[in-house]
C-alpha cells in the first residue's frame, strides 16, 4: 500500500509537473503573439484604420500583460493555472479588435488563441463559453458602425469563428476527456492491499466510476454461480455512511435488475425535451455486430422510475464463479452511448482484478491459517504452561503460608492476576487458532478486555469509543487491535498516568485512531511510537504524536480504508 501510495504521488507530482510545462508553453506563445502584433502595426501602420495613440498604448498594454503571466509561470505560481488567464485574453481581444478597425480587423484571428488554450486545458465546456464569448463579443464590436455592406463580412467572420471554435474545443475537449479516462482506467485497475480485502477494493471501483460519471448512484448486483444467490453493493452521491460489504437480497428484488440481456450494454435516457444533445429511449449494443439496437423501453423506463433516474447506463459483469451488471444511475437525462461502452471498458479492465486480489486474498488466509495453528501450539507450550506452572507454585506458598502471615494477600493478589493471565493466553490462543471474528461486536469486546487488563494489572482506567461503523476487514482488525495494543502498553509502561482514552472512527475514506492518556505531571519528552509507526506505515498511512494543552498526550494514527 506504501508503494501504491508512493505510486499516486509520482503520478499527481508528474501530472502537474505537465500542466506547468503546457502552461510555460502557451505563455511563451502569448508573449510571441503580442509582440508580433505590435510589430505588425509597426511596419505597416496604414493597413488598418483608426491607429492612434490610445491603440499603442493598447498594444503595449497587452505585451505587459502577457510578460506578467509568462513570469508568472516560470515561477509556478498558482495564478499560472488559473481559468481567468484566458478570459482576459478574450477581454484584451475584443478591445484590440474594437480599437482597430473593429469587424475589418484581422486581429479577430486572436480569438482563437483564447478558444484553444482553453479547450485544450479544461474541456469542452469552458471551451464553448470562451467560444461563444469571443463570438459574442466580435459581433458588439462592429454594431455600433457596421453598415449594411458590413453585415456579410461581420457575417462570415462570426460564424468563420465559431465554425472553427466548434471543432477546435471538440478536439480539445476530446482529449481532456482521453486523459480523464486513461487515469481512471489505470487507478480502477491497481492490485490493492491485500490486507484491506476483495470488498474494499470493489467499493473502491463503484466510488471511482460514480464520482467519474458524476451519478447519483451506481449498483454491482451479481449471482453466484454455484448457489444462485444475489448480492448487492450500493454506492450512493453524498452517502457518508457507505458499507463496503456486499449485501444479499432475494430474487424478487434482483429481477428488476437482471432482467436486461447478460451479453448487452444497454444505455437510457428519459425521453423530455431539454435532452438536446444525447439520444432519448433505449438502446443496446451489440458486441459480436458492433451496432446499436433500439431496446424495450418499458422495462428501462420502470427502472429508472424505481431508483428515481432519469437516465443509466449498464454494462455486463463476468466473474470466475459469478456474473452480473454494473449500473450507473443519474437524475437527469445526459448519458451518451459512449459513456455506456466506457464503462463495460471498466468493467473488463477492473474486475479481473478483483479475481486476482481474490486468488491473493485466499492464498494468504491459507497460509495465515497454518501460521495461526503453529501460533496457538506455540503460546500453549511457551507461554500458557510456565503461568500455569507459576500459578501452582503460588498455590503452593499459599498454603505453606500461616494464617498471619502479612504476604498472604499479596500471594493472592498474584495468584488471581497469573489465573486472568493464563484466561486471557487461552482466549488469545484460541482466537488466534480460529481466526479473529469479522464483527464489530467480537472487535469492540476484545478492545474492552485490553482496557479491563490495564485497569486491573496497572490501575489505569481506559475508555473506549467507537465512533459510527467501522468498515474494514477482518485482516486489518487484526492490525487496529495489535496498534492500539501497543498504544496502550505504552501508556502502561512509559508514564504515570491514571486515565487513558481509545477513539476510533471512520470519515472520509480515512480510519482515524486516537490513543490519548492524561497529563501524568512529568516533563514531556518528544518521542516517535517506533512499533506504531512501522504499522501505520505499512498499511499506507502516518502516525504522529500530539501534545494536548493540558499536558497530556495523543497518538493520532490515519489509515487510508
Amino acid at each position: 500500500m506504501l508503494v501504491h501510495r508512493l505510486d499516486r504521488k509520482n503520478e499527481f507530482d508528474a501530472s502537474l509537473a505537465a500542466d506547468a510545462a503546457d502552461a510555460r508553453m502557451v505563455a511563451r506563445m502569448r508573449l510571441v503573439l503580442s509582440v508580433s502584433a505590435l510589430l505588425a502595426i509597426f511596419v505597416d501602420p496604414a493597413g488598418l484604420r483608426g491607429i492612434g495613440g490610445f491603440t499603442w498604448l493598447l498594444f503595449f498594454g497587452y505585451i505587459l500583460h502577457s510578460l506578467a503571466v509568462y513570469l508568472y509561470t516560470q515561477l509556478d505560481a498558482p495564478f499560472s493555472q488559473s481559468k481567468l488567464i484566458h478570459w482576459l485574453d478574450v477581454f484584451w481581444y475584443g478591445l484590440i479588435v474594437l480599437f482597430t478597425d473593429g469587424i475589418h480587423s484581422f486581429f479577430f484571428l486572436f480569438f482563437f488563441f483564447a478558444i484553444l488554450t482553453s479547450s485544450f486545458r479544461w474541456g469542452f465546456n469552458e471551451g464553448a463559453r470562451v467560444t461563444l464569448a469571443s463570438v459574442a463579443l466580435f459581433a458588439a464590436c462592429g454594431l455600433g458602425s457596421t453598415t449594411e455592406q458590413d453585415l456579410p463580412r461581420l457575417l462570415l467572420r462570426a460564424t468563420f469563428l465559431l465554425a472553427f471554435g466548434y471543432m477546435s474545443i471538440h478536439w480539445g475537449g476530446s482529449k481532456v476527456e482521453l486523459k480523464r479516462r486513461l487515469a481512471l482506467l489505470r487507478d480502477v485497475s491497481r492490485v490493492s492491499n491485500p490486507r484491506f480485502g476483495v470488498d474494499h477494493t470493489v467499493t473502491s471501483i463503484l466510488e471511482k466510476t460514480q464520482v467519474f460519471f458524476q451519478g447519483s448512484c451506481c449498483l454491482l448486483i451479481v449471482r453466484d454461480k454455484e448457489s444462485g444467490a444475489y448480492f448487492l453493493r450500493t454506492i450512493r452521491e453524498g452517502d457518508a455512511k457507505r458499507s463496503i460489504n456486499a449485501e444479499r437480497i432475494s430474487v424478487d428484488a434482483a429481477a428488476p435488475l437482471v432482467a436486461l440481456p447478460q451479453e448487452r450494454i444497454v444505455a437510457y435516457n428519459r425521453p423530455i425535451w431539454p435532452a438536446l444533445f444525447s439520444f432519448t429511449g433505449a438502446a443496446a449494443y451489440d458486441s459480436a455486430k458492433g451496432r446499436w439496437n433500439r431496446h424495450e423501453e418499458a422495462a428501462c423506463s420502470s427502472l429508472a422510475e424505481l431508483l428515481d433516474a432519469g437516465a443509466f447506463i449498464s454494462a455486463p459483469v463476468s466473474l470466475r464463479k459469478s456474473e452480473g451488471r454494473i449500473y450507473l444511475f443519474s437524475r437527469q437525462a445526459g448519458f451518451r452511448k459512449a459513456d455506456a461502452l466506457f464503462l463495460s471498458h471498466i468493467a473488463a479492465q477492473a474486475f479481473p482484478v478483483i479475481e486476482n486480489i481474490e486468488l491473493l486474498d485466499r492464498m494468504a488466509s491459507d497460509a495465515a491459517s497454518q501460521e495461526r495453528q503453529k501460533i496457538a501450539l506455540d503460546l500453549h507450550d511457551t507461554a500458557i504452561q510456565p503461568y500455569i506452572g507459576l500459578k501452582m507454585g503460588l498455590s503452593a506458598l499459599r498454603n505453606k503460608a500461616a494464617d498471619d502471615n502479612p504476604l498472604i494477600e499479596d500471594l493472592d493478589k498474584l495468584a488471581d492476576m497469573a489465573a486472568k493471565v493464563i484466561g486471557d493466553l487461552r482466549r488469545y490462543a484460541g482466537t488466534v487458532k480460529n481466526g479473529l471474528g469479522k464483527t464489530e461486536q467480537v472487535f469492540l469486546m476484545v478492545l474492552r478486555q485490553q482496557a479491563a487488563q490495564a485497569r486491573d494489572f496497572y490501575g489505569i482506567d481506559i475508555s473506549v469509543c467507537v465512533q459510527g461503523e467501522l468498515n474494514v476487514s477482518d485482516r486489518l482488525t487484526a492490525e487496529i487491535l495489535q496498534i492500539v495494543r501497543e498504544g496502550l502498553s505504552n501508556i502502561c509502561k512509559h508514564t504515570f498516568a491514571h486515565h487513558g482514552a481509545v477513539k476510533l472512527e471512520c470519515v472520509d475514506g480515512l480510519l482515524r485512531i486516537q490513543i490519548e492518556n492524561e497529563c501524568d505531571g512529568t516533563q514531556s519528552v518528544a518521542f516517535q511510537p517506533r512499533s506504531i509507526t512501522e504499522r501505520a506505515t505499512a498499511l499506507g498511512g502516518n502516525a504522529q504524536v500530539v501534545r494536548g494543552t493540558s499536558g497530556g498526550t495523543s497518538v493520532h494514527v490515519e489509515i487510508p480504508i
